[in-house]
């Protein structure tokens, strides 16, 4: 298969050509691609098993004495009292407990209002989406509430 002048390929390959790449850049491309796709499941995977947390315990009853302290007067605990039971939980030091500040449900609820605020059809997934929020925190304050009363009530005993 020669050609007129005497070669028998092309001299030059132009770049974007379907030359199949080396054997070794094949590996890595398809080693960088499994990366990715295994860092994307992984990430999607803690997501949702800390949403299902977060659900499950804001399932939980919450006793009145935090929608007093808190005050909040409609019977049940909504979306916009989030950050009235967070204002109780940063008034009482004592209540810091595995949690902390709730850096994570600070974030999300901010997050997801910002977005039930920007996108109208997405108004009432994120109102259910605060609720949670609300509802996760009162329970975690009102456990840590129950936790130091027991606490005082042993000392008082002693």
């Amino acid at each position: 298969m020669e050609t007129l002048d005497g070669t028998v390929g092309p001299l030059f390959v132009p770049v974007g050509s379907a030359i199949l790449p080396s054997e070794e850049n094949s590996r890595l491309m398809i080693a960088a691609i499994l990366f990715m796709v295994s860092s994307v499941a992984l990430v999607q995977f803690a997501l949702y098993y800390w949403r299902a947390t977060i659900s499950g315990i804001a399932a939980k009853s919450i006793s009145d004495r935090i929608r007093t302290a808190a005050g909040i007067t409609a019977p049940q605990i909504g979306a916009q009292d989030f950050r009235s039971i967070l204002s109780l939980h940063d008034l009482s030091p004592d209540l810091r407990g595995p949690n902390g500040s709730f850096c994570c449900v600070r974030a999300y609820y901010s997050v997801i209002e910002n977005l039930g605020k920007l996108i109208p059809a997405m108004a009432s997934w994120a109102n259910v989406e605060m609720l949670t929020c609300s509802r996760y925190v009162a329970v975690l304050v009102d456990q840590h509430l129950d936790r130091n009363m027991a606490c005082a009530a042993q000392v008082r005993g002693i």
